[in-house]
């Protein structure tokens, strides 16, 4: 029978060929559904899925690897990020770098020219948060150049910073000199010549920038002679040997001169801290900084030149930055920041650090807080002692916690005694340019020393905030102006001890109207 019989040679041949063709239709189903022999448990949280949706909108992986789409999304958030960040990070270096251009720009030029305000400040000047009832010294030296001297006068009051805002030294009541008046000799990083040890308070700075700035009291409304002390003891030089003829300092009265000092808020703000990275040594902030301000372009010994696609992005970073920087001064969401937890009063130096440290922890919302309404950093500051130094608080909220407007009468009173051995001030700012407030009252301001100032019957002080004087408070009152928000800052002098342990406090500014 036909099935009883054995399968020829090519019988079995075919069903060879069949059975090798199948085993090849088959491995590679085998090869993908299969467990590697080298195989781990792999969690889901280390892997990517193929799509992802985030706030830049839909990221697609193929294997874990990003398209081309994601990978131009990506990119283009971490350059606006870091554009961000660079502005928060930048703003102590462009602070220092637009006062330097700003009194440069009126003839105050680094190494010999001083800017001071023979007839106080007022609010053509565009500064950050200056005070009106004290003569100020403003200069910058470019140690470039080589060492720098600075003679100070007795009895004045300031630091010298570095290019980072970051303190270098006190002069003056609170420097070595201890008020007496000194040489200063600041020598330039990495200068390997010599310098004299005799004479001479000699400081090493970590940048060719310093900005020095210092006030000169007026002792008994003696403007004039409070002015000539200054300019009679201030000079400015390069060291030179003996005989070789007195060194000339080039005074620049800026009272009611218009310029400006405040660094910028649009994309010109990262023209700015490019100009400092320019000038200063190449490692004079931490490689993280230095990283971060070459990672948007900006690099020691290169020339800064956004493409069309980077300048988009920085002039929107750089609008994110100025709003975050604001959002952090004018609506703080540290607790610390408030001076007492029933009072609007808050400090420019949270945890009571000028350098905005808590422990190992740097405060980067104080820190932003401060360079962006404020300017000058020195331990005596932040850390003033009983009877010295000078002490501050902020208010740009009423009793009720809404924003300071200009178009509205407010009152503040200060209980008796204020707690200031020399005086006590308050002066007003504009929101927007944080500088002195634009109205027709020079002083922006009233103090302790203000002729006509009224006590009230209990020894306290009621000061006056509106566009127009209350009937009997013209010696009491500071101006403001409608369409204009307004912040202003307490000032004492020399505070006590009852402003340290908190015995005393002013009151709430109360809106009246």
């Amino acid at each position: 029978m036909v099935t009883n019989a054995r399968p020829g040679r090519s019988a079995t041949l075919f069903a060879l060929a069949v059975s090798t063709l199948l085993g090849l239709c088959v491995r590679p189903v085998w090869a993908e559904t299969a467990a590697p022999r080298y195989s781990a448990d792999v969690p889901s949280k280390i892997t990517t899925p193929d799509a992802v949706t985030t706030r830049l909108g839909t990221l697609r992986f193929h294997n874990g690897a990003p398209d081309e789409a994601t990978a131009k999304l990506v990119y283009d958030n971490l350059d606006f990020s870091r554009g961000v960040e660079a502005f928060l990070q930048g703003m102590p270096a462009t602070s220092v770098r637009a006062i330097c251009n700003g009194i440069g720009g009126v003839g105050a030029k680094a190494n010999g020219g001083v800017a001071i305000t023979e007839q106080l400040m007022d609010a053509r000047s565009l500064f950050l948060t200056p005070n009106t009832t004290t003569v100020y010294a403003v200069a910058c030296l470019d140690l470039r150049e080589g060492p720098m001297v600075l003679e100070v006068p007795p009895g004045v009051l300031g630091p010298v910073d570095d290019a980072y805002f970051r303190w270098v030294t006190d002069i003056g009541l609170t420097g070595p000199d201890a008020g007496r008046g000194g040489k200063y000799l600041f020598v330039p990083p990495g200068f390997a010549g010599d310098v004299p040890s005799e004479g001479y308070f000699v400081q090493k700075p970590r940048t060719n920038t310093l900005l020095i700035f210092f006030r000169v009291f007026v002792q008994d409304g003696d403007l004039a002679g409070s002015v000539a002390r200054a300019k009679g003891g201030t000079k400015v030089y390069a060291p030179r040997p003996p005989g070789s003829g007195e060194p000339k300092t080039h005074f620049v009265d800026v009272s009611g001169l218009k310029f400006n000092t405040i660094s910028a808020n649009d994309d010109h703000f990262y023209d700015e801290l490019n100009q400092v990275i320019q000038t200063e040594p190449a490692d004079f902030l931490d490689p993280d900084k230095v990283g971060l301000f070459a990672s948007i372009g900006i690099s020691k010994g290169r020339p800064f030149a956004p493409d069309a696609r980077m300048k988009a992005i920085l002039t929107d970073a750089v609008a994110v930055g100025n709003a975050t920087a604001r959002t952090i001064l004018f609506d703080s969401r540290d607790p610390r920041a408030k001076f007492y937890p029933d009072r609007q009063w808050f400090t420019p130096f949270i945890g009571g650090s000028y350098q905005f440290l808590d422990g190992a922890e740097r405060l980067l919302d104080a820190q932003t807080m401060f360079f962006y309404y404020a300017t000058g950093i020195t331990p005596a500051m932040s850390m003033a002692k009983v009877g010295s130094g000078s002490a501050y608080a902020v208010a740009l909220r009423d009793s009720d916690g809404k924003y300071l407007d200009g178009g509205k009468t407010y009152k503040v009173t200060l209980p008796g005694p204020v707690p200031a051995k020399d005086f006590w001030s308050f002066v007003v700012y504009d929101s927007q340019t944080r500088s002195l407030l634009e109205t027709d009252q020079r002083t922006a301001g009233v103090d302790s020393n203000h002729a006509g100032l009224k006590a009230n019957a209990d020894g306290s002080v009621t000061v006056w905030f509106s566009p127009k004087a209350p009937a009997g408070q013209e010696n009491n009152w500071v101006q403001t102006m409608p369409g204009k928000g307004w912040s202003t800052l307490l000032r004492l002098y020399g505070p006590l001890e009852p402003w340290f342990d908190k015995s005393w406090k002013p009151g709430d500014i109360v809106r009246v109207d």
